[in-house]
């Protein structure tokens, strides 16, 4: 097992010529070793001279190079969140970067990349483990060639830092440079690669009368298309959808709960206690959730529901017959499970899914279920011949906005009750480690699990249930979900009513006003945009390059309010003179009043859009609405006064919308 594990200790040394890192526990282990300024990568056999040891860290999240210099991201503190078969996950807590060049120029532009990054990675839930693949579920671990480095194993999908990997990743397989190690595969590099996996996880003792075992939930969530709630909906060409996560529901029985066995040389493959007796049993559930497959999107214009857009389905066939054929060959079956609402601007996505699986799946057979609520209670399409590959795929349609109406939570079972022949087809994995022996059985029960009706455990689950829902939702919205009272506690309350308001207009705010920058963050780590090198010293990516006089519109909504508000707060003498007060403050309603309805006429003006790959729908809004704005009576006269104004306005779809085509342009 020496080498095919990551190092559980690494030591920083750093000199003006390198940085260096050593594993002290594994001190016959190569030192990696990272030049400066250049960035190659080698492995030193010997001692190295010239360095100073400067910090211990828990593991290197990766290498990246932004617009001046390349920085290596290391892991400086990461906490225990427990044990999955022996096996202890840590959550990341604290990262630091470390520059490859002392840099004598200041760039904005890479101040910025630095800040975004750094807030991605603080607020970011992030998990490791230096013996356990996270980023599989048990099942495909039990699959597993245990011959192989973790970090081969990992599933592509949830490899979390894949991106920033790439360095080690193509000196490990001899595509390095430096020292005459290009082109030679460099298997002492393994250890510094660490997995790291990004999302919600939870792991703790429960007992359901008298049996005890270890219960957690682990939602993982893709690095293709990771992004924000409106900068990132339906699917690619290269048929990932954004958002997609997969949650596995796990119970183990007769867990090895002692203390971690050695270093990442030692054999902790199989998570045993030396002295365990009885056979480990885990028995996991997977599912899968993520934007639906199609090209759409939701338009931000600072309405509260934003507009939707969707391309013709028949352009998105093959992405999405790319998506479902991985699906299938992942998890086998299928069950697509739709609960958007069948009535307003949400039925065009409900008809091109439904469309969509129509295309797919041959000789579709459709059933439709009404009830005296709604016309569509429900709406399956199952295939009809069951031959192709596609037909694997079965979709159910749940009205469940309608059905639930009215805090009539309960008739979600009827959603359950619909979908049983399905989970009892299939069932849920369970593995059998017995006492000796370190492969895992690979079984598909065709049954389904009963959870028993104790109290205690029902808390536990229904609260773990209500964290993942917030930490998923969190991750892309901004916020936790609604309406988690009903998880936690079965009812909704004023307290859990008051939350979700909270949370819609958080929501709002962010959506719209804050979630540019957090999408640049994603693009910018996941390798979804590469900065450039061009005009270093000179900030232009992320520079606000509208007219000024619009970019002070808030700024005179907010004054004219203030001065209204003290206005109406304050007392007056009762022989103070009147009228010229009352005039001003007419003035400054009426001033408020324009300045309100220029910012909803022209919302897409006030959005912050990511300004690294701006979607092509928001490089035209932004264009019509400034030549919309430049229309504006009271604007165009402002402008008029200013010399030069003019005709800045006129070239507005050249020079103001730059940032966007560039963006453009480094997508396509």
């Amino acid at each position: 097992m020496a080498g095919l594990l990551p190092f559980r200790d690494i030591n920083v040394h750093a000199s003006s010529a390198h940085y260096a890192f050593t594993s002290p526990s594994n001190t016959t282990a190569p030192t990696l070793v990272v030049e400066r300024p250049s960035g190659d990568i080698r492995l030193n056999n010997g001692q190295l001279l010239g360095t100073k040891r400067v910090s211990s860290i828990a593991g290197i999240l990766g290498i990246i190079k932004l617009k001046l210099d390349k920085y290596i991201i290391v892991i400086t503190k990461a906490e225990p969140m427990g044990r999955l078969r022996g096996h202890m996950v840590y959550r990341v807590v604290a990262t630091e970067f470390l520059p490859l060049r002392e840099r004598p120029l200041h760039d904005p532009d890479e101040d910025t990349y630095l800040t975004y990054l750094k807030l991605l990675l603080h607020n970011g839930p992030m998990y490791f483990s230096y013996s356990i693949d996270l980023t599989n579920s048990f099942q495909r671990q039990a699959q597993a060639d245990l011959s192989q480095p973790l970090w081969t194993r990992a599933d592509d999908r949830f490899f979390w830092n894949r991106f920033v990997q790439t360095d080690l990743i193509d000196f490990r397989l001899g595509g390095g440079s430096g020292s005459g190690t290009r082109g030679g595969q460099q298997p002492g590099a393994d250890p510094y690669i660490l997995p790291i996996m990004f999302g919600m996880l939870r792991i703790t003792p429960a007992k359901v009368r008298s049996t005890t075992f270890t219960f957690a939930l682990m939602t993982r969530r893709s690095r293709h298309r990771g992004g924000t709630r409106y900068f990132s909906r339906g699917i690619d060409e290269h048929g990932h959808v954004s958002n997609y996560n997969e949650t596995e529901q796990i119970v183990i029985l007769n867990d090895t709960a002692g203390p971690a066995v050695g270093y990442a040389g030692s054999d902790t493959s199989t998570g045993k206690v030396a002295g365990s007796t009885s056979e480990t049993q885990i028995m996991s559930y997977v599912q899968t959730r993520g934007s639906v497959p199609v090209f759409w999107a939701e338009i931000n214009d600072l309405h509260y529901t934003p507009k939707l857009q969707i391309r013709g389905v028949d352009t998105a066939q093959k992405a999405a017959r790319k998506h479902f054929l991985e699906q299938i060959r992942i998890y086998g079956e299928n069950y697509l499970v739709n609960l958007v609402n069948q009535r307003g601007r949400e039925e065009r996505v409900k008809k091109a899914y439904e469309q969509m699986v129509r295309a797919l799946v041959s000789a579709p057979e459709e059933d439709v279920e009404a009830d005296r609520k709604t016309s569509e209670l429900f709406h399956e399409i199952e295939p009809k011949g069951g031959k192709q590959r596609m037909d694997k795929l079965h979709y159910i349609y749940f009205d469940f906005h309608n059905e639930t109406k009215g805090l009539k939570w309960h008739r979600a079972q009827l959603l359950l009750d619909q979908l049983m022949d399905g989970l009892n087809k299939g069932g849920y994995f369970k593995g059998v480690e017995m006492p000796g022996n370190t492969e895992a059985l690979d079984v598909r029960l065709r049954q389904t699990a009963v959870v028993s009706d104790d109290l205690a455990f029902e808390h536990l689950y229904r609260n773990i249930w209500a964290d993942n829902a917030d930490v998923v939702s969190k991750s892309y919205s901004g916020t936790g979900a609604l309406k988690t009272d009903f998880t936690r506690t079965g009812n909704r309350t004023r307290m859990g009513m008051a939350q979700d308001l909270n949370n819609s207009v958080t929501r709002y705010v962010k959506n719209n006003f804050l979630d540019g920058p957090r999408q640049d963050a994603f693009d910018v780590f996941l390798g979804a945009y590469l900065p450039s090198t061009a005009g270093v010293g000179t900030a232009q990516t992320f520079v606000d390059k509208r007219p000024l006089v619009v970019q002070a519109v808030p700024y005179i909504l907010a004054a004219m309010v203030f001065i209204v508000f003290v206005f109406l707060m304050t007392s007056r003498a009762p022989d103070a003179t009147v009228w010229p007060i009352r005039i001003f403050m007419l003035l400054c309603v009426g001033v408020a009043a324009w300045s309100a309805q220029f910012i909803l006429a022209n919302g897409m003006l006030f959005v912050n859009w990511p300004k690294l790959n701006t979607p092509q729908y928001a490089i035209e809004g932004f264009s019509n609405a400034m030549t919309r704005a430049q229309k504006d009576p009271v604007l165009a006269k402002v402008l008029q006064a200013v010399p030069g104004n003019a005709k800045r306005v006129r070239n507005i779809s050249q020079t103001n919308v730059g940032y966007m085509e560039e963006g453009k342009k480094r997508m396509d």
